[in-house]
């Protein structure tokens, strides 16, 4: 029985990611409630020779999601649709975001071992870029994946896990938004738990030259470098029995550490040398002493990200972090024009089998470079970039799939081993490019 589900699509809508750095006018945007619908968005896409592109939270500091033809947003296709308290997992639609899923789950007493910054962005979008945090016994958030649905090009629905497509899988825990939409996520559980921050200062040498001890020390530790300078703040995240507290000052945090840092950013770009200064004082003013809370973990992996902001972020085998950091520093030093914003901010992630991570077979170190944008201006930022670029490619770096980089078919080539296993499952799922866009064209072409 062929159900005729009339779907309209909406003309003249603006879509922009999270951070404003880029944008797309799609044809026709729409917000399907159930597959019969996305079925039939498909089916007109194919009658009039247009492209599809899926789009979460729209978080995503690159072009990754942006189309002028066919835009779904499946924002409507949110439900929680299976807890299985046994097995301690959480099946989800792949439009349900991370922020109403950490609710769902603390009522259910469970939580996601680990989580990144940002909660506004939807389950199926996460592991498309394949979304991380940090902690050495942790792999990037789509491991945490142990089933999912796709729905093809062609209209099939395909179930996918350890088991069943098994390649698919490996493909489609961090699909880039190229196989198909991927309709269900089954995500792997844990009890849920508290976790207790603590931050403190120190150098650059001091952690560089102890880096094992530190991630011995705590289960999510990371780093933030200040650029110009040896100043650093250690971070130690680890779970806790002990009851919420914060000794956190918001006054200080939003007042001094958002206005007054946009203020004196935007004053930098008229007298660049001030950068130096502005990360020296603001590491004084907030990051100098040492800070602790204690939250529901959820509350303690999710910050904010301040303002809008350009980043690159890119996965080093873990071994060469000293090494990596140490040319980043240098070249700054010897190039006294280029500016750095603070922080660098630096994660690890264990290694895993999914095809297109940053991190397949190896433990790795990420690496986050950040420009931002006081009221939305743009800070010359090329040579720091390319600099940055260069040093994370001499050492075996892959970049993040979320952010702005500016490798091509032949880069990805040499970093991913799984690279043409990849191709083909694609070109077999989605034989005539319906899911492409230019930024995916740069991948595959």
């Amino acid at each position: 029985l062929l159900v005729s589900v009339q779907v309209h699509g909406q003309g003249g809508v603006k879509f922009r990611n999270w951070a404003k750095t880029y944008g797309s006018s799609p044809e026709l945007y729409f917000q399907p409630t159930s597959v019969e619908e996305i079925r039939e968005i498909l089916d007109m896409a194919r009658q009039r020779d247009k492209r599809v592109k899926v789009v979460g939270g729209g978080h995503s500091p690159s072009d990754i999601a942006c189309t002028d033809d066919f835009m779904i947003q499946m924002g409507k296709m949110n439900r929680v649709l299976k807890v299985d308290k046994e097995k301690q997992q959480v099946t989800v639609e792949g439009g349900i975001f991370l922020s109403d899923l950490n609710v769902e789950l603390n009522k259910h007493g469970l939580a996601l071992a680990n989580l990144g910054a940002v909660s506004e962005v939807a389950a199926a979008g996460v592991i498309g870029t394949g979304t991380h945090n940090t902690g050495i016994k942790h792999g990037i958030l789509p491991t945490q994946v142990v089933a999912l649905t796709l729905l093809t090009a062609s209209g099939e629905i395909l179930e996918c896990s350890e088991s069943i497509n098994a390649d698919i899988f490996q493909a489609a825990r961090l699909h880039l938004g190229c196989l198909g939409v991927v309709l269900t996520v089954t995500f792997q559980c844990v009890p849920q738990f508290h976790l207790h921050e603590v931050a403190f200062p120190s150098t650059l040498t001091e952690v560089l030259d102890h880096l094992e001890d530190h991630l011995k020390r705590s289960q999510y530790f990371r780093f933030l470098w200040f650029p110009h300078s040896e100043n650093v703040s250690v971070i130690y995240q680890d779970p806790t029995n002990k009851p919420p507290s914060s000794s956190a000052n918001w006054l200080w945090d939003y007042a001094v550490g958002y206005y007054l840092l946009e203020f004196l950013l935007w004053i930098s770009t008229f007298v660049p040398s001030l950068v130096r200064w502005i990360n020296r004082f603001f590491f004084w003013l907030l990051f100098s002493s040492r800070v602790e809370n204690i939250a529901i973990s959820y509350k303690i992996f999710n910050y904010e990200c301040r303002f809008k902001q350009h980043v690159q972020d890119w996965a080093i085998p873990i071994e060469k972090t000293k090494e990596a950091l140490l040319e980043l520093k240098a070249a700054l030093e010897n190039n006294p024009k280029m500016v750095a914003h603070y922080p660098v901010e630096v994660r690890f992630a264990r290694g895993d089998e999914i095809w297109l991570s940053p991190c397949f077979q190896q433990d790795s170190c990420y690496m986050n470079i950040i420009m931002y944008r006081p009221y939305g201006k743009n800070v010359p930022r090329l040579n720091y970039w390319l600099t940055y670029e260069g040093i994370m490619k001499k050492h075996g770096g892959r970049p993040h799939w979320a952010k702005a980089h500016s490798c091509t078919r032949k880069d990805f080539e040499k970093m991913y081993p799984a690279f043409p296993k990849f191709c083909s499952i694609r070109e077999k799922l989605d034989p005539t490019g319906i899911f492409l866009n230019t930024y995916l064209e740069k991948v595959f072409y």
